[in-house]
């Protein structure tokens, strides 16, 4: 069955010399850099004030901060290396997962990978629309039970017209998608590039070592906890904040040269976490942590109003929304995308495969289009979802990470950097603390989101299912069967805590 790189990117079926073929027709290196920044960059950054203050003091947050550079570069250079040492499989985390460790895992990375992409896209239309609510109190967010606040009817319809504007301009085609998403990508830049220009010229040193650790400030009348906590506490945002740094990798099959992905990995990374890190530190020198915890989404516009007026609101508000509006293009991409290799290998259902006369994935984007629409129907009469929906997202995407640095671990344990693989010592030594990164991850991720995350896992796995019944060969190999059984009993523990409300969501 010809493949859409077959047909769009030819070489994409090339081996390890593809990597330095043009691919007529293809994503130049700008647009995939464009795609990992603007996947990264979505509303994340612009709460990220409140969202750290409100777990960590400055102290920790370096230490934090630290511990995600190093296990976020390690993981964008393990893309990197994977990009041009196997340039044959195609499908970012998917392909990764089923090359080193069969059918299941690769399916099971891919779903989880998915849910995760559309679930932070509900999370984008709540962020979205509840910013317009600054200007527009028809968007703005109401009280619901418990105190907290969620979407209004007239927010829902709004991101429900966007939702399907997004859907008719991807079936357009994907490379015109792409081509949008650069010119978007560089005007959200602008804001926050300008957020920490002026909050650094009001940056105050006393405000910012006023309690550097954390030992005496108060959330709530409850204390932040020892510096561990505070640490394993505010890991969950960064991993939100950095969703999407395989975005690149997911798009492999369809770049002009496949040594491109790799680059455009480690220069996206590195320019999302130089941002993230200014953004997140020059506000605990603005104002007091307590006070930037307490602030109301999206935080940065509350900071930024504080040293310059009310025109901050206004200015981060519109610069929200245009990020938001970004990421939203990208990420809907790339919940097309995933789904699209799995089918055309027999790991998901053929009908998930089928393309348009433009090359775009019309049935998996149609999948995903209703199961953001029903998402966003149900935050309704959920509120306070925002903080919620990230967490899960960022619950569901661990697996596929992991999967992905120990294939590249396996990888190169096999190759022993011999012949023109380019894997050596020096690639499994990355490979091997992305493992590690990617094990801590687990570790500070809440219990209730991992098993929630598993009873997704269980949901989905009739697609598999029908996938291997459709092409004829067996569901599960014996060590697969031993893993579904551990997901089955960790979601069997999520519906319980569920039902008894443990678990709330």
């Amino acid at each position: 069955m010809a493949t859409i790189s077959d047909r769009l990117v030819p070489g994409a079926n090339e081996g390890s010399a593809g990597s330095a073929v043009q691919r007529p027709g293809g994503l130049p290196l700008a647009a995939l850099t464009a795609l990992a920044i603007g996947s990264m960059i979505g509303a994340g950054i612009f709460n990220i004030p409140s969202d750290m203050a409100s777990a960590a003091a400055p102290g920790p947050v370096l230490i934090g901060w630290t511990i995600t550079g190093v296990g976020m570069l390690m993981l964008a250079l393990t893309f990197q290396t994977l990009s041009t040492a196997r340039p044959e499989v195609d499908g970012g985390v998917y392909g990764y997962a089923r090359a080193g460790f069969g059918d299941f895992i690769g399916y099971t990375s891919a779903w989880g990978y998915w849910i995760s992409a559309w679930v932070g896209n509900v999370a984008f239309f709540v962020m979205a629309f509840g910013t317009l609510g600054n200007f527009f109190p028809i968007f703005r967010e109401v009280e619901g039970v418990g105190g907290s606040f969620g979407p209004t009817p007239a927010s829902i319809v709004g991101a429900s017209v966007l939702l399907w504007c997004y859907h008719l301009l991807i079936l357009r085609g994907v490379k015109e998608a792409a081509i949008l998403n650069t010119v978007v990508t560089i005007a959200k830049i602008v804001p926050i590039v300008l957020f920490v220009v002026l909050a650094v010229v009001a940056f105050d040193l006393g405000i910012f070592t006023a309690d550097f650790w954390g030992r005496t400030v108060t959330l709530d009348g409850e204390p932040l906890g020892s510096t561990i906590d505070q640490v394993k506490n505010m890991m969950m945002v960064t991993v939100w904040v950095f969703i999407g740094i395989e975005g690149a990798s997911i798009f492999s099959s369809r770049a002009q040269k496949r040594s491109d992905v790799g680059k455009a990995t480690v220069v996206g990374f590195l320019a999302v976490l130089a941002l993230l890190v200014l953004v997140n530190l020059v506000s605990y020198g603005v104002m007091a942590q307590a006070d930037v915890a307490g602030l109301s989404k999206p935080s940065m516009a509350a900071v930024l109003s504080s040293v310059v007026g009310p025109w901050g609101t206004w200015f981060i508000s519109i610069g929200l929304i245009v990020s938001i509006l970004g990421a939203l293009l990208s990420w809907t991409l790339l919940c097309a995308e995933i789904l699209l290799k799995p089918a055309q290998e027999g790991v998901m259902p053929r009908w998930l495969a089928k393309e348009n006369k433009n090359g775009a994935p019309v049935n998996a984007l149609w999948m995903t289009s209703l199961c953001i629409q029903a998402m966003l129907v149900w935050t309704l009469v959920n509120a306070g979802t925002y903080n919620t929906l990230i967490y899960l997202a960022s619950a569901l995407v661990l697996l596929p990470y992991f999967w992905s640095v120990t294939y590249a671990v396996v990888t190169a344990l096999r190759d022993g950097g011999s012949g023109d693989r380019h894997i050596g010592l020096g690639a499994l030594v990355i490979a091997l603390v992305a493992v590690v990164y990617a094990v801590w991850l687990v570790y500070a991720a809440e219990l209730q989101y991992l098993l929630l995350a598993c009873i997704f896992y269980v949901v989905g796995a009739g697609l598999y299912v029908w996938a291997r019944r459709e092409a004829r060969l067996p569901v599960f190999r014996p060590y697969e069967m031993a893993i579904a059984a551990i997901v089955v009993v960790a979601a069997a523990a999520g519906v319980v805590g569920l039902a008894t409300g443990a678990i709330q969501i």
